[in-house]
């Protein structure tokens, strides 16, 4: 796909195919007031983008109303999985902020605020078709938000879009060029951004050293990535930037597939332990899948009742997540357990009782 065209240009026709597909109106109805806002909020930001499409000049009032829109779809994607608000999100992207995005503003940096909150939103809009499975779409997706941070000149914002790449290209198992994206990631924000948002850039450096068997040069990455956590100076995390949450456990996370990869899985098995319980509340989805990437370590280490264990407190945040992942998850550990509940233990048996349950139910 080319990037030279406008990257609205571009959007336009992937959402209205996206809105055309009844699967996905049949499976979330466009209801943002529903989804936690304040009714009276929720007719101000219409208001707002009313006005602009009757020509009135868009100001730093109308960039936060997107930004907190997405935030709220960004909220609702981590609670409930991303099949749920989908065309919600396509539609308010599509009628609401496409129209702002080529509105008149009050200066050019206000114009470069709001295409980089349009690009946060299709960044979501490439997360949940991530989490659908659908590899693809969320590639294009990612390109038009990289296209959109690119006009925005916010800086930093641009790598973040890399880095997001490089972490697919990683899940994908083909990481021909993600240590590439990854360091070009990494030297369009290093000294642009804060140390937490610098954090992210590098840990996920260091996950693309160690799938290149640099295994020295990957944990000093790693640990580079720890420092900068420690040493925050309070500077705020850029919007772009929170898009799984506080950097802190995003980092964890990270750190944990870098020593994964590395093979030391007790490090890997703590390190997503700790990413699970520095979430935010309401991260159920993240917290489940961080949860079951621990207990797959302490499975490969031999214990199987602490994998039981850490399994069950995975799906206690499953309930009610609508994820292709997780149900990938819960049918990943069903198979790792079955010699297990072959020689009669308990926990195993249990634990297989509940995945069935829980992938009959969803």
């Amino acid at each position: 796909m080319s990037l030279g065209e406008d990257p609205l240009d571009a959007l336009l026709p992937m959402w209205r195919h996206e809105l055309d597909r009844r699967r996905f109106l049949s499976t979330s109805a466009y209801s943002v007031a529903a989804a936690g806002l304040p009714l009276s909020y929720v007719r101000e930001i219409a208001d707002r983008t009313a006005a602009a499409r009757a020509g009135r000049t868009i100001g730093m009032g109308e960039v936060a109303a997107v930004r907190d829109m997405v935030r709220l779809f960004s909220e609702m994607d981590e609670r409930h999985g991303g099949q749920h608000g989908r065309s919600a999100l396509v539609q308010y992207l599509r009628d609401d902020v496409a129209p702002l995005c080529r509105g008149r503003f009050h200066s050019d940096e206000i114009r470069r605020h709001m295409l980089s909150a349009a690009g946060r939103g299709v960044h979501l809009l490439g997360w949940k078709s991530y989490d659908a499975g659908q590899q693809g779409l969320a590639q294009r997706y990612y390109l038009q938000s990289y296209a959109l941070a690119v006009e925005s000149g916010i800086p930093g914002h641009d790598g973040f879009v890399m880095r997001t790449m490089a972490m697919q290209g990683l899940k994908l198992h083909r990481p021909e060029h993600c240590q590439a994206l990854a360091e070009t990631g990494l030297s369009r924000a290093k000294g642009k951004v804060d140390v937490q948002t610098e954090s992210l850039f590098r840990v996920v450096h260091a996950h693309t050293l160690a799938k290149s068997r640099q295994r020295r040069a990957a944990v000093a990455e790693a640990e580079r990535a720890r420092t900068l956590l420690a040493a925050d100076c309070g500077d705020e995390v850029p919007f772009w930037a929170l898009a799984w949450g506080p950097p802190a456990a995003s980092v964890y996370s990270r750190n944990a597939k870098v020593y994964e990869t590395l093979g030391d899985r007790k490090t890997a098995a703590e390190q997503y332990a700790r990413a699970a319980v520095s979430r935010p509340a309401g991260y159920a989805r993240i917290v489940a899948l961080d949860l079951v990437a621990s207990a797959e370590m302490q499975l490969k280490s031999g214990s199987i009742e602490q994998a039981c264990a850490t399994w069950n407190k995975a799906m206690d945040h499953m309930d009610g997540v609508r994820s292709v992942r997780t149900r990938k998850a819960v049918k990943r550990m069903r198979s790792d357990l079955a010699r297990f509940r072959a020689r009669g233990a308990r926990c195993a048996a249990e634990l297989d009782e509940r995945a069935v349950e829980f992938l009959t139910a969803t």
